[in-house]
């Protein structure tokens, strides 16, 4: 059995809406494609039978000055469910730091919506925050780290995850401004890093409140 597309995966997890009745809205903002042949897409209704380049363009008018970097040596997984996650908050951008690949399909083609960006190692990565005035806050359950919940984050900070399994690296939690980690209270030693994500992303949000989406 072939294997579905993102797109077709999106579809079957978002019903969506079906083509939309005559006569069509005369908004530039709509696709013409989406029109007749209806909307399946992970989208707000309000974005509904929008072009791609019309949603981008109105979330860019309220990005959270938010980022998220996730390390990518392993071709995690959860690369895909942090950036949908990334995209849920519309944080300014995501760096994939590592290996350029990475499975997209958890993200259910949220990244379409956002700025992804790719940094070959950790130095790079430090070198485009520094440049842009983002702090590095590095999420980690490591020796050193200190309980989210009693942090007080920058408004303009970079949420930084390691792999899958190994976590951060000693190079890029020692570049951290700090290491947060969230407190867990079972057996089990880390959350997985796709609700890690979430967690310390709805933490920054409660601190620095957005705009909601409707």
């Amino acid at each position: 059995m072939p294997s579905l597309s993102d797109d077709e995966v999106a579809a079957v997890s978002s019903p969506g809406v079906g083509p939309h009745p005559l006569p069509w809205p005369d908004d530039p903002r709509y696709d013409a494609s989406l029109l007749a042949e209806g909307d399946r897409r992970n989208v707000l209704d309000r974005y509904r039978y929008w072009s791609v380049a019309a949603v981008v363009a109105d979330l860019e008018t309220r990005r959270a000055p938010l980022h998220v970097a996730i390390q990518n040596w392993e071709h995690d997984f959860n690369i895909g469910s942090i950036v949908r996650t990334a995209n849920a908050f519309n944080v300014a951008g995501v760096h994939i730091v590592g290996r350029r690949r990475w499975n997209r399909r958890g993200a259910m083609v949220t990244d379409r919506y956002l700025s992804v960006r790719h940094h070959p190692d950790v130095a790079s990565l430090l070198a485009w925050l520094g440049e842009a005035g983002v702090t590095p806050i590095g999420v980690d359950n490591i020796p050193g780290s200190v309980p989210l919940e009693t942090q007080a984050l920058p408004e303009h900070c970079c949420l930084v995850f390691g792999s899958e399994g190994p976590g951060l690296t000693d190079e890029l939690a020692s570049a951290c401004e700090r290491v947060v980690a969230i407190t867990q209270y079972g057996s089990t030693r880390s959350l997985n890093a796709g609700a890690a994500a979430a967690i310390a992303l709805y933490h920054w949000s409660l601190q620095w409140p957005r705009p909601a989406g409707s």
